[in-house]
């Protein structure tokens, strides 16, 4: 309700339909058998409803969207007046075929009506006006009023239609019955049901208790005084009523919800997961990267012996198979996720193993590195490091620990920080990836992941932990 308004009109016709639809199945229900009564009965109290709910029908839904559209007053009069004096004319001329309402008290329910239709289009106005955002931050409170609106014009509508051509029993089921039986649905919804479903059984019981209790004591006592069996039988009615179709129909549809919002979580999540992969990669294969790695092994290739070289090409290769199939499955073996570690740090030694201002300090321990692990977890904190601790005029430094233990990972690493290149774009302060490392963590790992990140003038330091089990 917060983020958007709901869709009153299609409320509203649904409503009204519910309530013609209902007073009509009433009406006939109620039906005179004496066939001298039965042609007036039948014309007045089915007909006329009918004709009441088109002239809503081609008001509320056909002519003044139109006029909200075209914002043509003219033809809002002009139709709104021709609706409004073929129903009355058409209704009044059935009247007469019920002696048993006079044509003056039925005009004066019609023009009653149509007052109220009038005014419930100026309350609506009004409420826009005020409540509608900017004027507020949301839609919440604006929706509820309106709801509540909808609920006063039609129970005032029942209620001075009653014994013209409304069946007393049809206000009582929309303004008294139907009121009840929703605070009821929802009190079974969230006292008794979600506590079944979080596992709280003794609580969901005790508030089913509750509810039984606070309708049947009453009615025993009020049994009690009058000395009357009726008030017990009503409230044993209502509590089996309750009990064994309310409450289970409610359940069913209340199962059937929460199941279509967990496939819409399922899709949501894959669908993210796919995209932070997809980012992910495109990230990873960093021309940049590639450029560089390229050149050194050229510049290898000219001054140093072929092996060296070949053995770097063979590792990129290895890099690149790893980044365009196995970064794509959801789980890969944690030894398989170290080998392309240590291949990205072999080409890394390359290019930087003999500047004379870094220290590189590098542990990994394979022991209990056994599971498996999302693609790609570890490498972006390493390469963040190498992307922004490295500096060929400063004193720099790159310390990596990687350890396994039964059923989790640990990875320590720290980096020297050096001012920023005029060249370097401010979008990608926070490192390769990481971002969407992050990302894919709370999807992969919800609530068995830890990552401190902590940063000073001269030192970059992150800790980085997962739960595999």
């Amino acid at each position: 309700m917060k983020s958007k308004a709901l869709a009153f009109r299609q409320i509203e016709w649904w409503t009204i339909t519910f309530i013609f639809l209902l007073i009509t199945v009433v009406n006939t229900l109620s039906f005179s058998t004496r066939n001298d009564q039965f042609l007036g009965e039948h014309l007045t109290k089915v007909l006329i409803p009918i004709i009441l709910y088109v002239g809503f029908y081609l008001t509320h839904m056909n002519l003044i969207p139109y006029y909200l559209k075209r914002k043509n007053m003219l033809a809002l009069v002009g139709f709104g007046l021709l609706i409004a004096f073929g129903t009355g004319l058409l209704t009044t001329v059935l009247t007469n075929a019920d002696p048993n309402i006079s044509v003056t008290l039925f005009l004066r329910f019609y023009f009653n009506t149509l007052a109220l239709y009038a005014a419930y289009l100026i309350a609506l106005l009004l409420v826009r006006n005020i409540l509608m955002p900017p004027k507020l931050s949301d839609f919440q409170l604006y929706n509820g009023v309106r709801l509540v609106l909808i609920f006063i014009f039609v129970s005032v509508f029942l209620i001075q239609g009653t014994n013209r051509i409304i069946n007393v029993t049809v206000p009582i089921i929309f303004s008294i019955i139907l009121p009840i039986t929703l605070v009821a649905v929802i009190y079974y919804y969230q006292l008794i049901f979600l506590n079944f479903q979080l596992g709280k059984k003794k609580s969901a019981r005790w508030y089913l208790a509750l509810i039984i209790s606070t309708i049947f004591f009453p009615l025993f006592i009020i049994s009690v005084e009058r000395n009357s069996e009726a008030p017990i039988l009503v409230g044993l009615g209502i509590i089996a009523f309750m009990l064994f179709i309310l409450f289970p129909i409610s359940r069913l549809i209340f199962k059937k919800y929460e199941d279509y919002l967990g496939k819409i979580t399922t899709l949501t999540q894959e669908v993210t997961q796919g995209s932070a992969n997809l980012s992910f990669l495109k990230s990873q294969i960093n021309p940049h990267f590639l450029f560089n790695a390229l050149n050194t092994l050229y510049g290898s290739a000219l001054t140093e012996n072929a092996e060296k070289t070949s053995d770097g090409i063979q590792k990129l290769g290895d890099m690149m198979r790893f980044m365009l199939h196995e970064n794509l499955q959801d789980k890969i073996s944690i030894k398989r996720e170290i080998e392309y570690l240590r291949n990205y740090l072999d080409i890394q030694l390359l290019r930087f193993g003999k500047e004379p201002n870094l220290e590189l300090t590098i542990q990994i321990q394979e022991d209990f590195c056994e599971g498996e692990i999302a693609p790609m977890v570890l490498i972006p904190f390493i390469e963040n490091a190498f992307k922004h601790g490295i500096s060929t005029k400063n004193k720099s430094w790159i310390k990596i620990n990687l350890r396994c233990l039964k059923g989790s990972i640990h990875l320590d690493v720290v980096n020297s920080l050096h001012p920023k290149k005029t060249t370097e774009d401010p979008k990608d302060e926070s490192g390769i990836g990481l971002d969407n490392v992050k990302k894919r963590l709370e999807l992969s790992y919800p609530q068995r992941h830890s990552l401190t990140i902590v940063e000073n003038d001269m030192e970059y330091f992150v800790h980085f932990s997962v739960q595999l089990k």
